[in-house]
C-alpha cells in the first residue's frame, strides 16, 4: 500500500522525499515498480474492463451492489467489497439512485385472484398464457408509464400502451390491443400482479367476456411474474438507461420502436434458441 501511495503522488512529491517519510527504502520502491502485474492484479484489470462497461449500460446508476450482482451473473466470481474498491480506486460513482415510482397498489377492495400460473412459464403453444404488468420511465416532461402483456410461449409483447397517468385505463388499452391481435381460445390464463389497475372491474369483466382467466401473483413476489420483469429489466438496460428522453412523446416512440421494430422482430430470445418472438412463431405454426 505504501508503495502505492508513493506511485500515485510521484508528481507530486519526489520519490526520495515519500519514501523516508513512509519509512521505506527508494530500491525497494523501484523493484517493486518494475514488477509485472500479479495475478491478482490482472483479474482486477479484466474485472474493471467489465465494471466500466456495465456502468456504461446503466448510464452511471449503478453501485457496487447491484455491479456486483451484474458480475456474477457474468460468471464472476466476486464479493461486493472487491467490486467497491475498483469502483472507488477508479472514480465510478452512482451518479444518482435511480427514481423510483411504485407501479402496484394492492391496497384495494377488489377482489384477488387465485395464482394459477404458480411460476410455470412454459406453454406448449401460443396464446395459451398471457402475463401483464407496468413500469415506468423518467422523461424531462415526469413519468411515462408503460403497461405490457406477453404471450409466455414466445415472450412476444402481443399488447403494450403508454400513460401519464397510472390508471386502469393504460392496462385496459394494452388488453385490448393484445385481443384485437390475437383472440386467445376460452380458457387462456391471464397472469398479473394484485395492482388495482388488474383487479379493477372493468378490466376483470373485459377477462371474462374474452374468455380469460385471471391469475395474480403472491403479494410482493416478483418472482411470480419474472418473465414479464425481465422484459422490463431488458428494455430498460438497452434502451431506457441510454437514453436521456426529453418528452413523454419521444420515449413513447422509441419504445415502440424497441418493440416493434427489434424486440419482437429481431432481438435473438436464449430461450426461443436464439430467435426472434415472431420467427419463433412462425417456426412453431
Amino acid at each position: 500500500m505504501r508503495y502505492k501511495l508513493i506511485d500515485a503522488e510521484k508528481a507530486h512529491v519526489p520519490i526520495s522525499r515519500a519514501c523516508r517519510f513512509l519509512g521505506v527504502s527508494v530500491s525497494g520502491y523501484y523493484a517493486w515498480a518494475s514488477r509485472g502485474a500479479s495475478k491478482h492484479q490482472q483479474q482486477d484489470m479484466v474485472l474493471l474492463a467489465y465494471i466500466r462497461e456495465f456502468y456504461a449500460l446503466s448510464g452511471g446508476s449503478y453501485g457496487s451492489p447491484r455491479m456486483a450482482v451484474e458480475l456474477q451473473e457474468a460468471g464472476f466470481a466476486v464479493g461486493r467489497r472487491r467490486v467497491a474498491r475498483l469502483m472507488r480506486e477508479n472514480g465510478l460513482k452512482a451518479r444518482f439512485k435511480r427514481r423510483f415510482r411504485r407501479t402496484t397498489d394492492s391496497h384495494h377492495a377488489f377482489e384477488i385472484a387465485p395464482n394459477l400460473l404458480d411460476q410455470d412459464f412454459s406453454a406448449t403453444g401460443p396464446d395459451q398464457k398471457w402475463a401483464g404488468d407496468i413500469s415506468y420511465i423518467w422523461t424531462k416532461e415526469g413519468w411515462l408509464y408503460l403497461a405490457v402483456i406477453l404471450d409466455l410461449y414466445s415472450r412476444r409483447v402481443i399488447g403494450w400502451a403508454t400513460s401519464d397517468r397510472l390508471k386502469a385505463g393504460l392496462a385496459i388499452t394494452a388488453l385490448d390491443r393484445a385481443l384485437a391481435l390475437r383472440g386467445p381460445a376460452q380458457g387462456a390464463i391471464h397472469h398479473s400482479d394484485r395492482g388495482s389497475q388488474y383487479c379493477a372491474h372493468e378490466y376483470q369483466k373485459k377477462l371474462i367476456q374474452n374468455g380469460l382467466v385471471p391469475s395474480m401473483s403472491g403479494k410482493g413476489n416478483c418472482y411470480d411474474n419474472a418473465v414479464v420483469e425481465s422484459f422490463f429489466k431488458t428494455l430498460k438496460s438497452e434502451l431506457v438507461w441510454r437514453t436521456c428522453f426529453a418528452s413523454r412523446l419521444e420515449a413513447k416512440i422509441m419504445i415502440g420502436k424497441y418493440i416493434d421494430g427489434f424486440y419482437n422482430s429481431k432481438r435473438r430470445h436464449s430461450f426461443l434458441g436464439y430467435k426472434c418472438p415472431i420467427a419463433f412463431e412462425q417456426i412453431a405454426a
